[in-house]
């Protein structure tokens, strides 16, 4: 197998160096690895895969030299704005982390349990998917393969760090008692906090209108009806989400948990009389989507509630993008995509 140069832009942020940790995890088969920040991280030195790398100041010259094959971007979405095309042009595949690409209707945006195929598209820039959205696809794609989805309730409670390292530090501050403020609007410790994002002139946040979107050209079905809430809890790791559907077709409950259980990247956690059911502290640093407290719908003649938690930073970004770059090197491998 051919070794592949791989970039990580943004390599010193909360989501970079979870790129780190999980590339060390999955070993694809890399040549190189080369780390970019900002100005203000250049020259530090991060230890990875057994040796220190340094930190490579983010300019628009500085992809010129290395023959890089695979960039994964999480710098944010104005970084991604200007510099992915940048890479795209030098014929890097940029997969990026942030919002600026997702609803691009050239750029793919891919979850590899639910979409794989639309990797065979790029143009040079993959999208990762928002992180609720993602747990959420995986576990209703397969649900929509059987019995093709009517309608979706989203309720959301988001954990802090999917708001970054202001947001992470603003529980962590308010537990120990200080009140400053460096996210969120307004305390985060012992409150929840019902905005994440803008909100629009239709009332919804840019946050709740990224799931109703992005889970319409996931699934690649823009006739569901979508609404969501979604709601940043006092949670340090691990976005949970109460997912209420709609089918067209009925269903056998028992089947439709079989469905759950043999599908790529679920684990069926529901036991309730056991006190059994998906938790985001026991969700933290893995990679799977937690699903239970799976019950019918009785409000409605074909419905079902689910109970869906996972790690936000790891599988809402760091290992869902790594798991792009290794079906991308797939597909190249096995003569689908040229190089």
């Amino acid at each position: 197998m051919k070794k592949y140069n791989i970039a990580i832009v943004g390599a010193t942020g909360m989501v970079g160096r979870k790129f780190l940790e999980v590339l060390e995890e999955r070993q694809l088969p890399a040549l190189n690895y080369y780390l970019f920040a900002s100005a203000r991280s250049a020259g530090k030195r991060v230890k990875f895969m057994g040796k220190e790398h340094i930190i490579n100041e983010l300019t628009e010259t500085c992809f010129d030299d290395k023959e890089i094959d695979i960039a994964l971007f999480s710098a944010g979405a104005s970084v991604s704005r200007k510099y992915a095309p940048i890479a795209a042009s030098k014929g890097i595949v940029v997969i990026d982390n942030s919002s600026a690409w997702r609803m691009d209707g050239e750029v793919p945006l891919v979850v590899p349990e639910v979409n794989p195929a639309d990797i065979l598209k790029h143009k040079g820039i993959i999208a990762n998917p928002n992180c609720s959205t993602i747990q959420a696809v995986v576990a209703l794609n397969p649900l929509h393969r059987h019995y093709r989805i009517k309608r979706i309730v989203y309720s959301t409670y988001q954990a802090v760090s999917g708001a970054g390292l202001n947001g992470y530090m603003d529980l962590k501050n308010g537990i120990e008692g200080n009140n400053t403020l460096l996210k969120f609007p307004h305390p985060i410790f012992a409150n929840c906090i019902p905005h994440i994002d803008d909100f629009l002139d239709n009332g919804y946040t840019k946050e709740e209108m990224k799931m109703i979107q992005e889970t319409q050209k996931i699934i690649g079905d823009y006739s569901i009806r979508i609404t969501a809430t979604t709601v940043r809890v006092p949670v340090f790791h691990g976005h949970s989400e109460s997912i209420n559907v709609e089918f067209e077709k009925d269903f056998d409950l028992n089947e439709l948990k079989d469905i759950l259980a043999n599908s790529p990247g679920i684990v069926v956690v529901d036991d309730p009389k056991n006190n059994k059911y998906p938790m985001p502290l026991y969700a933290e640093n893995k990679d799977e989507v937690f699903v239970g407290r799976i019950r019918r719908d009785e409000s409605v003649p074909s419905g079902v509630n689910l109970w869906v938690v996972s790690d936000n930073v790891r599988k809402g970004a760091a290992t869902n993008t790594v798991q792009i770059a290794q079906k991308l090197i797939d597909y190249w491998e096995n003569g689908q995509l040229d190089r």
